[in-house]
């Protein structure tokens, strides 16, 4: 017998908020599989707000008697009635019902996430699996999903969206297959048009199955994205260039528009990550490298967030990082090399660097808004503080150095790499110029990596990895095409005037965590950086170049002595205290201009002094009687006290006198060693025993270099800080092997570091 059952919907709500929490717990539901298919069915509450459908009493009762702990519903809560029921349409019963379709909504997509979890239990599996199959059957639950996505209601077509997201990735786990109807609708949709509402509401599910495919750890994720992406394929190509073709300024629908781009550049980092994760080829896997006119959208008149989305996309495709905070097993970092991954690389850094040489970087504006924490208004009473866009100033100088360093790894001679290098690197240090402040010291612009990536210490090491790796390419060409030494010298002076020295990078590096070597084996330690990968090619590198990295040390000391400029401390942050900054006091004037900074000898010239004058001091004119008096420079990041010692002010001369002598103290007591003993010690990997530079060295000045009271200028001081970190590192990681507490074996490093300590003990 039927009866015409009048539910409340504040016990429906209470039913389906029962139901919810049980669901979320994983509890095994004990009732009957069709009274809970009742109160899930959307079209409960499809009749304008009236709350009347028949339905089998005793469903129904059963579902009450298990939900609301009663033994039936009771009198104000159902009403039996013998006819159908005119039900008035009230704002209340409106609103009601659209909170029952939102809570059933959220209701069914917890139920087909516990039933693929690995948490729920076997039996209570089951039960949702169940539930599921009859609201597929009978209700036919995924047609209706795709009509509430057509919804007006935002909130409503969003969670029948998600829900039907979970929908379609339940159907590839646990059936292999997917909904035809679905394929069919979103087909269609994509061809259309692809700034429609639905497009994006296609483009939004499509990218939740598949991050929900990258994200499980099950051994069937590459055919279950197979199967997704096959019917696919040209429809996701059909979309990509009627979307990246099209007049940015000409749509009519802003909001859509914005919202396919956003949506549609996370759907292409998807597709990427699948490649490089699952090892899967598709050819919309391939399209953002083989058809990069993407990159068109960056001089248009589209919101800057999505541009920043764009270049960050670029990015990690470039830096083989995509897909990593989705993956939760990492790429294996042995596989066989991907030859069509790395041609497609070398087209999209083309296609990246043709752009930039057009006039790219020109067009693209990153001057931020300013950041308030909630919202966009600046409060009374509070400082305006504006600047560029920090996050796409850092990705467009990253993609630009990376392009240019596989530029580099294919190009056919020394010459068009150095013509590329020149070209490029302009365009980038011009396109930073107006946006760092204070402006790059005009005699060394390699400042420009470790100023742009300062709160970003990842994309420091990629840059700065990628910068080397273009000096080594390079200087290996002409190593092997014999050219003439003023050619090389030539080149190396470029590499400086174009902002990829390795050792100049590798000083502001250090002067950037204080020289604290600590922060040093922190970084070695991790594994959320490349540099470790990028130390070692510097420090064989430093061996190698020697005379090079001396020429270097002089040169940043004779610049701040002589010119005066103002030496720029590290970025404060939480985890160094507050840093300062001081200015060099200003020599005489030069016969060559007031200021303008002479350009010292490089790496010939070093080698052609002794090398004991780059560890002397010279001597300076005296500054103007009526400029400030002369100081020792401060600490770069002050952890103390600022409070200064008398003893330590009347010792500094002496402790650096002391300095100079250290290293033709330790080679003489080297050489009065027995051979025997003196080879075991060399070919050793633990550190000297007594420290290269002495305790004393440790004060301020000596420390720092610069400018004594007496008018000498210190060249040791740069030199010698490098010194004693390395030291101090090589101490660190030997003491961590000792004890087996280092987290892979360092021998390789140590040599590395021992090797350079070697070559300060020669000197």
């Amino acid at each position: 017998m039927r009866y015409i059952l009048d539910i409340k919907m504040e016990v429906v709500q209470e039913i389906l908020d029962q139901l919810y929490r049980k669901v979320l717990l994983g509890t095994t539901l004990e009732d009957d599989v069709h009274g809970y298919v009742f109160y899930l069915n959307p079209d409960l509450s499809e009749q304008d707000g009236c709350p009347t459908f028949p339905v089998a009493q005793s469903n129904a009762s059963g579902v009450l008697d298990g939900m609301a702990g009663q033994h039936g519903p009771s009198s104000h809560e159902v009403a039996i009635l013998s006819g159908a029921q005119e039900c008035p349409k009230t704002q209340l019963q409106m609103d009601g019902a659209w909170e029952v379709k939102l809570l059933q909504l959220t209701v069914i997509d917890m139920m087909l996430s516990r039933a693929l979890s690995d948490e729920t239990e076997t039996h209570a599996k089951e039960g949702y699996r169940e539930i599921t199959e009859v609201l597929l059957q009978s209700v036919e639950l995924d047609s209706k999903l795709m009509c509430m996505l057509q919804n007006s209601d935002k909130l409503l077509s969003h969670m029948a969206a998600k829900c039907l997201a979970s929908l379609l990735y339940f159907q590839l786990r646990e059936k292999k297959m997917l909904n035809n109807s679905w394929v069919t609708f979103c087909q269609k949709h994509l061809s259309e048009s692809s700034e429609s509402g639905e497009a994006v509401r296609c483009l939004w599910i499509l990218t939740a199955v598949i991050k929900e495919i990258l994200k499980d750890t099950h051994s069937q994720r590459a055919e279950s994205l197979k199967q997704l992406l096959t019917p696919f394929d040209i429809t996701f190509e059909v979309f990509y260039n009627s979307l990246f073709s099209q007049h940015f300024g000409d749509f009519q629908s802003p909001s859509n528009i914005a919202s396919s781009l956003m949506c549609f550049l996370e759907l292409l980092e998807l597709l990427v990550a699948s490649r490089i994760h699952l090892k899967l080829h598709f050819r919309s896997q391939r399209m953002l490298f083989l058809k990069p006119h993407a990159l068109d959208i960056l001089a248009c008149p589209i919101p800057a967030f999505i541009k920043r989305k764009l270049v960050i996309l670029i990015k990690k495709c470039l830096l083989c990082k995509v897909g990593e905070d989705l993956c939760r097993e990492p790429a294996p970092s042995l596989m066989s090399p991907d030859h069509l991954l790395d041609s497609d690389m070398l087209t999209l850094a083309d296609a990246l660097l043709h752009a930039i040489h057009v006039g790219l970087w020109k067009a693209l504006a990153v001057s931020g808004k300013p950041s308030c924490f909630g919202g966009d208004e600046v409060q009374p009473g509070c400082r305006l503080r504006t600047g560029p866009d920090h996050v796409t100033l850092r990705a467009a100088s990253l993609i630009t150095v990376k392009s240019l360093e596989i530029k580099s790894q294919n190009c056919t001679s020394a010459a068009e790499m150095k013509v590329a290098l020149q070209t490029f690197m302009s365009e980038l240090l011009d396109f930073l110029k107006p946006h760092l402040q204070p402006s790059l010291q005009p005699h060394n612009p390699c400042e420009w990596l470790s100023r742009v990536f300062i709160e970003q210490d990842d994309d420091m090491l990629e840059a700065a990895k990628a910068s080397l790796s273009i000096y080594l390419q390079l200087t290996r060409e002409w190593d092997a095409s014999a050219s003439l030494t003023q050619e090389k010298e030539a080149w190396i002076r470029s590499t400086h005037g174009h902002g990829c020295n390795p050792h100049c990078v590798f000083l502001f590096f250090l002067k950037n965590v204080a020289f604290d070597s600590t922060v040093l084996l922190d970084f070695l330690i991790s594994s959320e950086t490349c540099f470790l990968e990028y130390f070692v090619k510097y420090l064989k590198l430093l061996q190698k170049d020697w005379d090079h990295f001396l020429s270097i040390c002089k040169f940043f000391a004779a610049v701040e002595s002589q010119c005066g400029v103002l030496v720029h401390d590290p970025v404060p942050s939480p985890a160094r205290g507050r840093s300062t900054s001081h200015t060099v006091p200003h020599a005489p004037a030069s016969p060559i201009g007031e200021n303008t900074c002479p350009w010292l000898p490089w790496a010939s010239d070093a080698s052609s002094e002794s090398q004991s004058q780059v560890m002397m001091p010279k001597e300076t004119h005296p500054g103007p009687a009526n400029g400030p008096p002369s100081r020792t420079p401060q600490s770069l990041v002050d952890y103390d006290s600022s409070e200064a010692s008398e003893e330590e002010t009347t010792s500094e001369h002496l402790a650096n006198s002391k300095q100079t002598s250290l290293c033709q103290e330790r080679s003489e007591e080297i050489q009065g060693l027995p051979r025997t003993w003196r080879e075991q010690k060399e070919h050793s990997l633990e550190p000297q025993s007594r420290p290269l530079l002495s305790a004393e060295s440790s004060s301020p000045f000596s420390a720092k270099g610069g400018v004594a009271p007496d008018g000498t200028v210190w060249e040791v001081g740069l030199f010698l800080r490098t010194v004693k970190c390395l030291e101090e590192l090589h101490g660190a990681i030997y003491r961590l092997q000792e004890k087996n507490l280092f987290p892979y074996n360092p021998a390789a490093l140590l040599k590395l570091l021992k090797g350079v300590e070697a070559k300060c003990v020669n000197m």
